[in-house]
């Protein structure tokens, strides 16, 4: 290759493997592919320099600053990117695209100590034996809700198809027709039911369902009446539905049990008005209900985890089932589960209070951000999420910065990566689902972004 042959000016592969940008990917997905990746990209620019392209000044050498990111683009697509912090400023708390509760930060910066080393989960250092990985969590979970046992498993689904499957396999379970919900991701109850190898009886209409309705379905082969709140959806107008203290007592006439899925997670009543009419598992367990499940990671503020509250018989019941050994959840689950848990106990407060901020230092921390960045302050509403408390927005005053569903698009591919919503021209952050603490990350992601407009 004579000396002048632009070609030469290619860099060695070894030297982009040592640039730090490139470090990085190796990290993520091993030297053997990201090798393979910039390889295919230098041998493409080969052939461009000897078809005599990238003759201009500068051509080459922006088109070899390109590689590595051109790299990780690849890789990406072909591996998927690793999960990224996101900051939600979007105006839902509970947001199923990323990743629903935030914990509190004073039990996220617990976890590793727990993670990278042995921990006690099944271990009493007092005797030296094996232990119990639910105990913590089910004394936890009956002294928040006043049942006599609770039980941990992997998500809402899997806590209400392990009660079925210990109860009632091969048996009747009677719904309403009015709370055969839709959970995310397509999983109907119906389909919940059958998967757990019971035989469904509906009963009522979509709009009205009676006590009486539940009484005449009843029959020998009826194993548990199985109520549902529609956490997720309402029905209003010309409606009616059979109370959790009536089904109890009537479920206790028969010998029949009363499983209660409230969904959602609230353990207790929350003092907000959006919540007031929500089902708490404290209520409906005082209603008479046998057993009450629902997800952790909603209401509750914590990780993706089924909750199982009831009867200690019961509890224990499905505590042996062979089912729950496949259902039960990992170390990790149950360390941020149990820093959740004490911090309930403890009073200390929840991010799920984020949404209803003291209104004198919310004004103070929007006023701040909109001086930094020349934002409007404006109305808007904020959700709860996560399938609780459809329809009821939180009123509030939110931030208003010209540039729409540009500078939205520009939040979302920045680092870190911001998430508002555009409406009516403008880009809107709701600083009520942003941790306080990241005020500043934020502020710099929108001066970045919009900097990035101008350029453009």
């Amino acid at each position: 290759m004579p000396a002048s042959d632009p070609r030469r000016r290619l860099p060695a592969l070894e030297r982009l493997l040592v640039l730090p940008e490139v470090v990085r990917l190796l990290s993520l997905y091993g030297r053997e592919r990201v090798a393979i990746q910039l390889r295919d990209a230098l041998a493409g620019l080969r052939e461009r320099l000897a078809g005599g392209e990238l003759a201009g000044p500068g051509e080459l050498e922006a088109a070899v600053a390109a590689l590595p990111g051109a790299a990780a683009t690849a890789l990406a697509a072909e591996l998927g990117a690793p999960l990224r912090r996101v900051l939600n400023a979007s105006g839902v708390l509970l947001h199923t695209n990323l990743g629903r509760a935030p914990l509190p930060r004073s039990v996220a910066a617990a976890l590793p100590g727990l993670l990278d080393a042995g921990c006690d989960l099944e271990l009493d250092l007092a005797s030296g034996r094996r232990g119990d990985r639910n105990a913590r969590a089910g004394a936890l979970l009956a002294a928040l809700t006043g049942a006599e046992a609770g039980l941990v498993v992997n998500n809402n689904a899997a806590a209400l198809v392990l009660v079925l499957a210990t109860f009632a396999a091969g048996r009747e379970v009677i719904v309403s027709r009015g709370e055969l919900v839709e959970i995310g991701g397509s999983f109907r109850i119906p389909e919940i039911l059958a998967a757990a190898g019971t035989r469904l009886v509906e009963v009522g209409t979509t709009n009205r369902t009676r006590l009486a309705d539940y009484e005449r379905a009843l029959t020998p082969e009826t194993a548990l009446l199985l109520k549902v709140h529609t956490s997720n959806y309402r029905i209003t107008g010309f409606v009616e539905e059979a109370g959790a203290a009536a089904l109890a007592g009537l479920a206790r006439s028969r010998g029949l049990l009363l499983l209660v899925d409230e969904g959602s997670g609230l353990l207790r009543p929350h003092r907000a008005p959006q919540l007031a009419d929500h089902p708490s598992f404290t209520a409906l367990l005082a209603a008479g209900a046998d057993l009450v499940c629902g997800s952790g990671d909603k209401l509750l503020g914590g990780p993706q985890a089924g909750l199982l509250c009831g009867r200690a018989e019961l509890v224990a019941r499905c505590h042996r089932h062979p089912l729950y050994r496949a259902l039960r959840p990992d170390r990790t689950v149950f360390a941020a589960l149990d820093g959740v848990l004490r911090a309930h106990l403890a009073g200390d407060g929840l991010p799920l209070d984020r949404l209803w901020p003291e209104p004198a230092a919310h004004r103070r921390r929007l006023e701040r951000l909109a001086a930094r960045l020349g934002a409007a302050i404006v109305p808007g509403d904020a959700y709860v999420g996560g399938g609780a408390a459809p329809e009821r927005p939180i009123p509030g005053e939110i931030l208003a910065l010209p540039g729409g569903e540009r500078l939205a698009a520009r939040l979302r591919t920045g680092e870190p990566p911001a998430v508002g919503y555009a409406r009516e021209g403008r880009c809107l952050l709701d600083l009520r689902t942003l941790d306080p603490a990241d005020d500043e990350l934020l502020a710099a992601a929108v001066e970045r972004a919009r900097a990035g407009l101008d350029e453009g």
